[in-house]
């Protein structure tokens, strides 16, 4: 049996009355667990059962595009300190 019929039949039982607690401990997962897969399949049918992707969908520290297309010049500007630009 694949793991999204383990999941389907779990959340089946939970839904037919069964105890979030005895339905978690028969398929041997956290109670946690079975409430995610009733609101994933609440949400999304059995594709929401699937397993998902863990990876994040983009990296928090990241500049922007903008930024990126203006890091060769901000490189360029930084080789200009008060030093090189005094008469001096």
């Amino acid at each position: 049996m694949s793991i999204v019929e383990q999941r389907y039949q779990a959340v089946m039982a939970v839904l037919a009355g069964d105890p979030v607690v005895d339905v978690a401990e028969k398929v041997g997962v956290s109670r946690q667990s079975v409430h995610g897969w009733l609101r994933r399949y609440a949400d999304g049918g059995l594709v929401g059962l699937q397993d998902r992707s863990h990876r994040p969908d983009g990296c928090a520290h990241q500049a922007s595009p903008e930024v990126e297309a203006l890091r060769p010049w901000l490189w360029r500007m930084r080789r200009w300190t008060s030093r090189t630009r005094s008469p001096g």
